[in-house]
């Protein structure tokens, strides 16, 4: 079998937890701020976990 080649943009986007979950950021923090709460921006500034349903699909972008 040939060696299976991680996807770039999922390398750069994705990364494991020592526990072997995906971390990842939020969207919607790039433009457009000045009608989204302090709060709001604030929470989006925080990693958080690929929910369970797509963890498959993303481990297989990443090859592990």
């Amino acid at each position: 079998m040939p060696k299976f080649k991680t996807k770039s943009g999922a390398k750069k986007r994705f990364a494991l937890t020592g526990t072997g979950k995906i971390k990842r950021k939020h969207a919607f923090k790039s433009h457009i701020l000045t009608k989204k709460s302090n709060k709001r921006k604030a929470n989006l500034v925080k990693s958080t976990l690929v929910s369970d349903a797509d963890s498959k699909r993303i481990l297989a972008l990443l090859g592990a």
